[in-house]
């Protein structure tokens, strides 16, 4: 009977070695096929694809934070085509007729106020405001600025009034209001009214009075 004797461990590491070596050098060969070696997912974007990481829906968002009046860039108003203007309208006031009628000095009865767009039409409309000798306003109108010249769209008495357009477009017009206790020099109440153009007309949207203490 033929005795079979174990193999030496000589032996054993001969025939492991190369089958070892054999192995390694696949796996290298396939490292260098995939380029790195290693695949990590969502690597397949291109970075000259344009993507942004900023997420669309937070870019330019103002959450929280209150909008700013409308503003409008200014323009160049002649104040004296302004009161020729005024004086052409038939239906102008009669105290600002015999004001503008007797202002020899432009700016002793006209003053620009803000730049607005409220007829959202593109082009500005300037708020021209009308005061007496001694300051003190009582009065404002809308020109419309537009390349056939200057046109009146709409005008409004007022004392002492702040004209502003809010963020929607509307016009806004803070005011002051006498009481019965009020002095000449002194109004301690205040009105804010909104109004908005309806493609004919300015027409008020709401009206709120604070009478003071």
């Amino acid at each position: 009977m033929r005795m079979w004797r174990s193999a030496s461990p000589a032996a054993v590491r001969r025939t492991t070695l190369p089958a070892f070596v054999t192995l390694i050098a696949l796996v290298g060969l396939s490292a260098c096929a995939n380029g790195s070696g290693l695949r990590v997912e969502g690597a397949e974007a291109s970075p000259s694809s344009g993507t942004s990481s900023t997420p669309p829906s937070v870019m330019g968002t103002t959450e929280g934070v209150a909008p700013e009046p409308k503003r409008t860039p200014a323009v160049a108003v002649d104040l004296h085509q302004v009161r020729l203007k005024l004086l052409a309208d038939k239906h102008l006031p009669p105290y600002w007729r015999d004001v503008l009628a007797k202002c020899t000095v432009i700016s002793r009865c006209l003053s620009r106020g803000t730049t607005v767009d409220v007829l959202h039409s593109g082009t500005p409309q300037q708020i021209v405001l009308i005061h007496t000798l001694e300051n003190f306003v009582f009065g404002f109108s809308v020109i419309a600025v537009e390349p056939s010249g200057l046109r009146p769209i709409w005008n409004q008495s007022a004392d002492l009034p702040t004209v502003n357009a809010s963020p929607q477009g509307d016009l806004v017009v803070e005011s002051k209001i006498f009481t019965i206790e009020d002095k000449p020099c002194c109004p301690s109440g205040r009105r804010v009214e909104v109004y908005r153009w309806n493609g004919r007309q300015m027409t008020k949207v709401s009206s709120t009075d604070n009478k003071g203490d």
